[in-house]
């Protein structure tokens, strides 16, 4: 899942995709970052929980041209099938 930064806390969350609308998730739970100081042990979520944010552009990867042709291999055994081991 993508990480984008929270309004709130500023933290990086993972975002989950929201269905009917590309390009925008929703921040997965989290808890505060000042939670064990304020609010000792009780479960609090961060306000920018679950809030609907842009998720980053997804990036295309692109493969290297090799500069030299690879070696022919010789097919080996019935149906020329090659030895993967």
């Amino acid at each position: 899942m993508p990480r984008v930064v929270c309004p709130e806390c500023e933290r990086h969350i993972a975002a989950g995709m929201v269905a009917g609308r590309p390009g925008k998730g929703r921040l997965w739970r989290h808890d505060p970052t000042e939670r064990p100081e304020l609010f000792g042990d009780a479960l609090v979520s961060c306000t920018g929980s679950l809030e609907i944010v842009d998720l980053p552009s997804p990036v295309q990867l692109e493969f290297d041209e090799p500069d030299e042709p690879a070696d022919e291999v010789e097919p080996v055994g019935p149906l020329g099938t090659l030895a993967m081991f």
